[in-house]
């Protein structure tokens, strides 16, 4: 009695049969040949493993256990370990009552199993919903590689526009400063460069992974935000501060943080993105040995973005011109810098500053202020 007619396949799908037995081969071969399958056949493991990395692969196996040559349980493992055909659909064909085989196939990675001698009804049965739960798979695979495009999508435009606001911000206080120059360039450069070679050196690995390390290089242009509250005959002195003009001009680094943090009442919660900027305006004046302003924090005590920037602004402000000085030689500015580890600067970044000294010089170079190059 002939098997009860089902639903014809997709005839773009294919299913490799790998079996020794030529008898078994060609029930199977044709039961699924009259079903629409398209229908590939090896009679070894070496036949398969070429049919199966010769494109377009089969939608599915089924697969023999003992085989001439490689056998069935090593193609499965081989198949299961290559990325390529990780996925790919596996039923074993093992003798009636071979628990053991199904067992450790099962255990490899197949998919399902048929026992010998094979009934057509079942394998048509077994055949058709494996193609299915392959082909739900492959769909949901595909729905979540658009969701997770999508999901890059939005963060990238997200990060975008974080990055905007922090440059409208700081260049909105550089407005009010007329030696910037391309100071904000500089130092973002230059605390990324610390912050990459600490984390290359194993070190404060919990502060500098990756996205701290993108965070910190987006925060730190708005170091000085706070001299927007700095009235104009101080902050556009052309020339050195008195004493009083000083204790006004170092308001800036308090009023910066309570800038930010003003802006993190207004969304009604703390801003990821704005942590570290509202700790590098705070705090990027402090010194290792706590006669900083305005805290007067010490040691561990200052944020490490905090110390990171405290480095990168004095080293550009040592080497960039100012209508009261001259910009000082990158290499007597390293000496400088050298002298204040342990005083002025946390002596783990002086050593990377001096493992980056080279990187430094030429990102001054590239970035100098001057008529060529005038900054933003």
């Amino acid at each position: 009695m002939s098997p009860a007619p089902t639903a014809r396949s997709d005839l773009s799908e294919t299913v490799l049969v790998v079996e020794d037995s030529v008898l078994l081969r060609d029930v199977v071969v044709h039961t699924l040949q009259d079903h629409g399958y398209r229908v590939l056949a090896a009679d070894s493991g070496e036949t398969a493993e070429r049919l199966v990395a010769t494109a377009p692969r089969p939608d599915l196996v089924l697969l023999d256990v003992l085989l001439p040559g490689i056998d069935g349980f090593e193609l499965l493992r081989r198949w299961r370990a290559d990325p390529a055909t990780a996925a790919l659909p596996v039923m074993l064909l093992t003798a009636l009552h071979a628990d053991t085989d199904e067992l450790r196939g099962l255990q490899l990675g197949a998919d399902d199993y048929l026992t010998k001698p094979v009934q057509p009804l079942v394998l048509l049965a077994r055949v058709r919903t494996q193609l299915d739960a392959a082909r739900a798979r492959a769909s949901l695979r595909d729905q979540n590689a658009r969701l997770e495009a999508e999901v890059a999508r939005r963060m990238a435009e997200n990060e975008l526009v974080q990055d905007l606001a922090i440059r409208a911000l700081a260049h909105l206080a550089e407005t009010r400063d007329n030696e910037t120059g391309r100071h904000l360039q500089r130092t973002q450069a230059y605390v990324e460069m610390l912050a990459q070679d600490l984390h290359d050196h194993g070190l404060f690995a919990d502060a500098l992974g990756p996205r701290q390390i993108r965070l910190l290089a987006r925060s730190a242009p708005l170091h000085d935000i706070g001299k927007v509250g700095i009235p104009d005959h101080i902050l556009r002195k052309p020339g050195k501060l008195d004493a009083a003009e000083w204790a006004v001009m170092q308001t800036h680094a308090a009023l910066g943080a309570q800038a930010i943090e003003a802006a993190e009442r207004d969304v009604d919660g703390a801003v990821d993105f704005l942590r570290l900027a509202k700790q590098i305006a705070h705090w990027h004046h402090e010194r290792w040995d706590g006669t900083g302003y305005p805290d007067g924090l010490a040691g561990e005590a200052i944020p490490l973005a905090a110390r990171l920037m405290a480095l990168a602004d004095v080293f550009d402000s040592l080497v960039s011109p100012r209508v009261y000085k001259r910009p000082m030689p990158c290499d007597e500015a390293r000496a400088v810098i050298r002298q204040g580890r342990g005083r002025h600067f946390d002596p783990v970044v002086v050593d990377a500053f001096e493992r980056c000294y080279d990187a430094f010089r030429h990102i001054a170079a590239a970035h100098a202020d001057g008529p060529d190059n005038p900054g933003p």
